[in-house]
C-alpha cells in the first residue's frame, strides 16, 4: 500500500533521515515509534506532502506520489495540536474540506452526520464551537475532519500527547475501534511505548533517522533485534556474562556478546525455594503500583528488577 524507497530528508546541511526504506500493508495500523528527534514525524510529514525528500521515492498503491501536491494524495492527517478552527463549530470544522471540494449541502450534511455518529458526537456537540469542547471531543472532531473526504490513508502525529493519562487510555481504544471499523490504512507516530504496543499491527522503531526493527508488538517486545530496541521498549534487566555466572546461569557463547537482557516480569521470587525459585537473594527496594509490586532484588552482588503481582497470601517487604 505505502512504500518508502531509499528516502533521504535534509534540513540544509543536517540529514534528518539518511536512507529509509519500508512498506505498510493495506488496512494496517502501522506505528512509527521512537524518542524525540529520531525522524518519525519528519517521515510522516513526507508521506503527507508537507516535506519533499531530497532523494528516494514514496509510493501509494504503486503510484509515485513523491512530488504530488498534498490535496491529491488522498491522505488525511490528524495533528498533535488538532489544528482545528476555534471560532467555528464542530460541524463546520468537519465539513471544511468538503466545502473546499465544493460538495453539495446535502452531501456535506450526510457525511458530517455519518461521521458524528461513528465518533460518538451528539447534535448538541456538533453545534458548539470547538473551543468549548473537551480535549477528547476535540480529538474526535479532528479525526472526523481527517476522514471526511474518504482518504485512502490516515496519518496521526502524536494525537493523544496533549491529553491527561486517563483520557489517553480511553481514546486509545476508540482510535483502534475507529480504524477497524473504517478499515483504513493508518500510520501513527508516538514516543509512548505502551500506546504503540496496544494499538499497532506492526511497529517500526526509529533511532537517529533509521529503523532499528519492524515487527508485530510481541516481536518487538519479546524478540528485540537490537540493544536499543530492547532498552527503549519497556524495562529490562541488563546483565553481563559475569553477572550470569554469579547467578549460576551458563552462557553457551559469551564471546558473541557481553550484554544480556531479561524483562522484569520474567523474574519471579517467593520466600520458599523451588525448582523455579532456586537462587537466594534479598529485597533491597520496593515500590507499590496497585496490583503489582516493583521490586529490586540483590543476588550475590547483582541487582535485578522484578514486577510481581501482589496478593494477600504473600506480601513482601525490604530486607526479606
Amino acid at each position: 500500500m505505502i512504500t518508502f524507497k531509499n528516502i533521504e530528508i535534509k534540513y540544509d546541511d543536517f540529514v534528518a533521515v539518511p536512507n529509509l526504506s519500508f512498506a505498510v500493508n493495506e488496512g494496517e495500523f502501522f506505528t512509527l515509534l521512537g524518542p524525540s528527534g529520531c525522524g518519525k514525524t519528519t517521515t510522516l510529514r513526507a508521506l503527507a506532502g508537507f516535506l519533499k525528500p531530497t532523494q528516494g521515492s514514496i509510493e501509494i498503491a504503486g503510484v509515485d506520489i513523491t512530488a504530488m501536491p498534498i490535496d491529491e494524495r488522498q491522505v488525511g492527517m490528524v495533528f498533535q495540536s488538532y489544528a482545528l478552527f476555534p471560532t467555528m463549530s464542530a460541524y463546520d470544522n468537519i465539513a471544511f474540506g468538503l466545502k473546499i471540494a465544493k460538495k453539495s449541502k446535502a452531501e456535506i450534511d450526510t457525511r458530517v452526520l455519518e461521521l458524528a455518529k461513528m465518533i460518538d458526537l451528539t447534535p448538541e456537540q456538533l453545534a458548539k464551537n470547538v473551543a468549548n469542547l473537551s480535549g477528547g471531543q476535540q480529538q474526535r472532531v479532528a479525526i472526523a475532519r481527517a476522514l471526511a473526504k474518504k482518504p485512502k490513508i490516515l496519518v496521526m502525529d502524536e494525537p493523544l500527547s496533549n491529553l491527561d493519562a486517563k483520557l489517553r487510555k480511553s481514546l486509545r481504544k476508540e482510535i483502534k475501534e475507529f480504524q477497524k471499523s473504517f478499515g483504513i490504512t493508518t500510520v501513527y507516530v508516538t514516543h509512548d511505548q505502551e500506546e504503540a504496543l496496544m494499538l499497532s499491527d506492526r511497529i517500526a522503531v526509529f533511532n537517529k533517522g533509521q529503523i532499528e526493527q519492524i515487527g508485530r508488538p510481541q516481536q518487538i517486545y519479546n524478540e528485540s533485534a537490537t540493544e536499543f530496541v530492547c532498552k527503549f521498549i519497556g524495562e529490562a534487566n541488563s546483565l553481563t556474562a559475569a553477572d550470569l555466572a554469579k547467578l549460576g546461569i551458563e552462557v553457551s557463547d559469551a564471546s558473541a556478546s557481553d550484554a544480556f537482557y531479561v524483562r522484569p516480569e520474567k523474574v519471579s521470587f517467593s520466600r520458599t525455594a523451588s525448582a523455579v525459585n532456586r537462587i537466594a537473594g534479598q529485597i533491597v527496594g520496593k515500590e507499590f503500583y496497585g496490583m503489582y509490586g516493583y521490586y529490586q532484588i540483590e543476588i550475590a552482588g547483582t541487582k535485578l528488577i522484578s514486577f510481581q503481582r501482589e496478593s494477600k497470601a504473600e506480601q513482601h517487604r525490604n530486607g526479606e
